[in-house]
């Protein structure tokens, strides 16, 4: 193992690679949950707080790493009761979270990159281009910090690696992530059946998260040809629909779970009653979740919203097909809550 930079996140190294760092030193590897106990379960900041662990240890682990939190730029609430985060990172860049009220519990959107390079020509985010990946403490952090500020934590249950970003693009820092917020032991104990991993399609690396994690997974699909789908996701010229589905039918699906497929209606784009009658054929075999967006237009993306009506009938065509289809509305629109729109704000660029 190379030895991390001196002051770096302790969150990146997760729990294998800091047992490996204490046991390079003849520290005993049983410390390291202790030490991921004191930072996930109690929320510490210090090393010098950590009282069960000896005096030396402490003074080596403050020489050689930090817990950071990360800076509060911004923060919106929502009408609806979303809220908003813009969050500040050490090298000065910025990254959002939403954080989105439910009927019984709370469920938070993590951002896994600064940007995207996907380039779906709906996506706010992706019209801004790919700075850089996120670290796998900056999002654990994402999570952490917003449990701090929570008056009730246990209300946070649910994530979803939804926001600014292709989760698997940034696979080895996200499994890293992923590990550390679904440990019970030493973590911060999230359930598995309650995270969820969205992509947009890169078919290569989803089998590996079902065999590396137990999170769920979801599709961004958004059309049911391979050429409106190249038009609007340019990935889907490297992975075409077929061997998207084809990972998905790969992916190891616990008992009673579902992969959720997330369809961005634009209108005249993919909205039409056949196409709704292609996708409920295409994943009719499959346990599936369709979740209907209709599309929230910014000025960065040539598209409309389908009228209410479209939208009804689309979903109906769905539920005819026995399928479970939700419509998700948008919520935050008065807070920019769309990913990346705050952070574009804060940087001048025109909403």
């Amino acid at each position: 193992m190379t030895d991390p930079a001196p002051q770096s996140d302790i969150l990146d190294l997760g729990a294998p690679g800091l047992s490996a760092w204490l046991k390079a030193r003849g520290i005993a590897p049983y410390r390291t949950a202790q030490i991921l106990r004191w930072i996930c379960l109690r929320q510490m900041d210090r090393f010098e707080d950590m009282t069960d662990l000896g005096k030396d240890l402490r003074e080596e682990l403050a020489q050689n790493f930090t817990i950071p939190r990360l800076d509060v730029l911004e923060r919106a609430e929502s009408s609806d009761g979303s809220e908003k985060f813009l969050f500040g990172l050490a090298d000065g860049q910025s990254v959002e979270a939403v954080l989105m009220p439910e009927r019984d519990h709370h469920t938070l959107c993590v951002s896994s990159q600064i940007g995207c390079a996907m380039g779906c020509a709906f996506c706010r985010t992706g019209a801004e281009g790919l700075s850089r990946n996120l670290t796998a403490g900056e999002m654990v952090a994402q999570v952490r910090d917003v449990l701090a500020m929570l008056q009730g934590p246990d209300r946070l249950t649910n994530l979803v690696f939804m926001g600014m970003g292709e989760p698997l693009a940034n696979y080895e820092n996200l499994r890293t992530a992923l590990s550390l917020i679904l440990d019970a032991h030493q973590g911060l104990s999230f359930a598995g059946r309650r995270v969820t991993v969205s992509t947009a399609g890169l078919a290569s690396k989803i089998v590996g998260l079902g065999q590396d994690t137990r999170v769920n997974l979801a599709i961004s699909l958004n059309a049911v040809d391979d050429e409106t789908r190249s038009a609007i996701m340019p990935v889907n010229r490297i992975h075409p629909i077929r061997d998207l589905l084809a990972a998905c039918d790969a992916f190891p699906l616990r008992p009673g779970r579902r992969i959720t497929f997330e369809y961005v209606l634009l209108a005249g784009v993919n909205d039409s009653l056949a196409e709704a009658r292609e996708l409920a054929r295409m994943l009719s075999p499959r346990r599936a979740k369709i979740n209907l967006i209709p599309f929230n237009p910014h000025d960065r993306a040539p598209y409309e919203r389908p009228d209410e009506a479209a939208v009804l009938a689309f979903q109906q065509v769905l539920l005819k097909a026995n399928f479970t289809a939700v419509i998700r509305q948008s919520k935050g629109a008065d807070i920019a809550a769309a990913c990346g729109q705050l952070r574009a704000a804060r940087q001048g660029v025109s909403e």
